[in-house]
C-alpha cells in the first residue's frame, strides 16, 4: 500500500469528507432552547454518553452536510443497518474482553484474553467486510470506507496477525493437561482427557479412587485458581515453546486497532443511534423525510411537530400536533403571535429543530421538508433575573441578544421566543423592530413569538403567523398564517373551562 494511499487512509471520517478532526466544543445555546439534550439523552442511554459529542459539529459547508445525508441514505438499507448493529455488538465484544484482561493479574491468563480479543476484533472487521461488498452502497462516504476496509484486511501486516491469531486460539481450544493426583502426591502434564464437558465436571473420580482430572482452564472461566495458577507455571517450564509464543504474540500486539477503523466505530454510531430512535418513533406513528435543498432561501414543510415534545408524547401514550408551514420569495422572518399555551413555542422549537437536524446531515420530523444551508443557528429564550449578576431581566435577554447579531452571524438562523417582556409595550416594539431590521439585514431567516402584534403589521420581509383557536375559543395548536388579532390571550382559557359570565350564571 503507497504513502498517498495511506494518508489517504488514516485521514478517513464518515462524518468529515475533509477528514478534519472534530474537536470538542462547548453546547451552543440552542441545545437547550430547542429541547435538543432531551433527545440527546435518550440516544445516550442507549448508546453511551460518548453519542453526544458527534451531535455537537456542525458541518461547515452544503457538501459537508450532503456528505452525511448521503451517507445516512446508506445506513437507512436494511442490509446495511443490519451488518452495522453487528459490527457494533461485535466490538462491544471486543471492549468487554479488553476490560476483562485488565483484571487478570496472571500473565499467561492476559495474554490469553489478549489473543481472544484480537481474535474477536479480527472476525467483527471480516464480517463487516461481507456484508458491506454485498450491499448496494450509494454514498461517498460508505464506498470509500469498503474500499478503504477492504484494503486493510488484504495487507500483510492484518493477514499475519489473523493468521497467528488463529493459529493460537486453535492450540488454546486443543490444549489440555491432566492433574493426577494420589494421597500426597500431585503430577502435571500435558494429556489428552475423553470427552467434553463443564468444569464443574473436569474434576472426575475413577472407580471409586482418589485420582482425578482437570481439563483445559481457558475453556472453562475465564479466571483461574491458585491451583490452576501453579499447574500453567508448570507446564509452561516443561513446554516453553508454546507459551513464549502466546506471550509474544500478545506483548508485540501493540495498539493493532488502526486509527481510521477506530475513528470509524466511534463516529458511526451518530447514524446508528438516531436512526435506531427514528425507527422507534416510526413504528409509533411519527413520521420523518430526508429534506430537499436548494440554493435560494425557500424554506417550507409538511407535517413538521417538535421532537422532544413527540417523545414525552410516546410515554404518555398522547398524541402531538403537526404544522405545516412556507417561507415565499421574499420572506424573511415569522412574527407569531396568539393565545397563551396555543402552540407558539413548540412551533417555534419545532422548526429549529427542522433546521438543525437537516444542517447535521440526518432526516426531520416532518411528512416532507425543504431546508436552505444556514451557517448556523441562533436562539434567544425568555430569561430570567441573574441572582450571580444583580441584572434585571431586560439587561440579562440584552447581554444574550448582543453576540447574536454580530456581522459574523450573517446568514443564521434565527429563533426569538417572547423578548423584552418587562419593558413598556411601546418601547418593547421599537427594540423588537430593530432586532428583526437588524436580522433581516444579516439575510437571516427565522421566527420571533410576540405578544405584541405591532411586530407582525406588514414588512418587507416579515409575515404574520398565529395560533389558532377553534370555533369555542379553544387551543387547537395549529399555526397558520394570518393577521395577529386583539383578543386578549386569557379568553380562550376562560371558554376552554366555561368561566364565561354566561356559564358561571347558569352554572351558579
Amino acid at each position: 500500500m503507497g504513502e498517498e494511499r495511506t494518508a489517504e487512509i488514516e485521514g478517513f471520517s464518515i462524518l468529515d469528507h475533509y477528514g478534519k478532526e472534530l474537536d470538542p466544543v462547548e453546547t451552543q445555546a440552542f441545545y437547550q432552547d430547542l429541547n435538543l439534550l432531551q433527545i440527546l439523552d435518550k440516544l445516550a442511554a442507549k448508546w453511551g454518553k460518548e453519542v453526544k459529542r458527534f451531535f455537537k459539529y456542525l458541518p461547515d459547508t452544503p457538501e459537508a452536510e450532503a456528505y452525511r445525508r448521503a451517507v445516512y441514505a446508506d445506513i437507512k438499507k436494511e442490509e446495511v443497518y443490519s451488518a452495522l448493529l453487528a459490527y457494533t455488538q461485535n466490538l462491544a465484544a471486543v471492549s468487554e474482553m479488553r476490560a476483562e484482561r485488565a483484571k487478570v493479574s496472571g500473565t499467561m491468563q492476559r495474554a490469553v484474553w489478549r489473543i481472544r480479543e484480537m481474535e474477536r476484533y479480527c472476525s467483527a472487521y471480516e464480517t463487516l467486510n461481507r456484508d458491506l461488498s454485498k450491499a448496494e452502497l450509494s454514498s461517498d462516504g460508505m464506498r470509500e470506507f469498503a474500499s478503504i476496509l477492504k484494503d486493510i484486511l488484504e495487507s500483510g501486516g492484518y493477514l499475519a496477525m489473523q493468521e497467528q491469531t488463529r493459529k493460537l486460539i486453535a492450540e488454546i481450544r486443543k490444549l489440555r493437561f491432566v492433574l493426577t493426583y494420589d494421597k500426597d502426591r500431585i503430577s502435571v502434564a500435558l494429556g489428552e482427557i475423553d470427552g467434553e464437558g463443564a468444569y464443574e465436571e473436569m474434576l472426575r473420580k475413577e472407580d471409586g479412587s482418589k485420582n482425578g482430572r482437570l481439563q483445559n482452564p481457558f475453556r472453562a472461566d475465564p479466571y483461574v485458581n491458585a491451583l490452576e495458577n501453579a499447574c500453567l507455571e508448570i507446564l509452561e517450564k516443561k513446554n516453553p515453546g508454546f507459551f513464549n509464543e502466546l506471550k509474544l504474540t500478545a506483548e508485540n500486539a501493540g495498539e493493532y486497532e488502526r486509527p481510521v477503523l477506530k475513528r470509524f466505530e466511534q463516529e458511526i454510531v451518530f447514524y446508528l443511534s438516531f436512526y435506531g430512535l427514528q425507527r422507534d418513533m416510526e413504528s409509533e406513528g411519527y413520521h420523518f423525510s430526508t429534506p430537499e435543498t436548494s440554493d435560494d432561501k425557500r424554506m417550507e414543510a409538511k407535517g413538521l411537530y417538535d421532537m422532544a415534545l413527540a417523545l414525552t408524547a410516546i410515554n404518555e401514550k398522547r398524541k402531538v400536533i403537526p404544522n405545516n408551514f412556507y417561507y415565499e420569495d421574499g420572506d424573511r422572518f415569522f412574527v407569531l403571535t396568539g393565545p397563551n399555551q396555543g402552540g407558539k413555542t413548540t412551533f417555534a422549537r419545532s422548526l429549529g429543530q427542522l433546521v438543525y437536524f437537516s444542517r447535521i446531515g440526518l432526516d426531520v420530523p416532518a411528512l416532507s421538508a425543504n431546508v436552505p444551508f444556514f451557517h448556523g443557528i441562533q436562539t434567544h429564550f425568555s430569561v430570567e433575573e441573574s441572582i450571580e449578576t444583580g441584572r434585571g431581566k431586560l439587561k440579562e435577554e440584552l447581554v444574550r441578544l448582543a453576540p447574536m447579531m454580530e456581522d459574523e452571524q450573517k446568514g443564521s438562523f434565527v429563533i426569538i421566543n417572547e423578548l423584552f417582556t418587562t419593558a413598556a409595550s411601546y418601547d418593547a416594539t421599537i427594540m423588537g423592530k430593530k432586532v428583526l431590521g437588524h436580522f433581516i439585514g444579516l439575510d437571516c431567516m427565522g421566527i420571533y413569538v410576540t405578544h405584541l402584534k405591532e411586530l407582525a403589521d406588514e414588512h418587507e420581509g416579515i409575515v404574520s403567523m398565529r395560533a389558532m383557536l377553534n370555533d369555542e375559543g379553544i387551543q387547537t395548536f395549529e399555526i397558520r398564517r394570518g393577521a395577529a388579532e386583539d383578543k386578549p390571550c386569557a379568553e380562550n382559557q376562560v371558554n376552554k373551562y366555561r368561566l364565561t359570565y354566561e356559564q358561571l350564571k347558569e352554572r351558579l
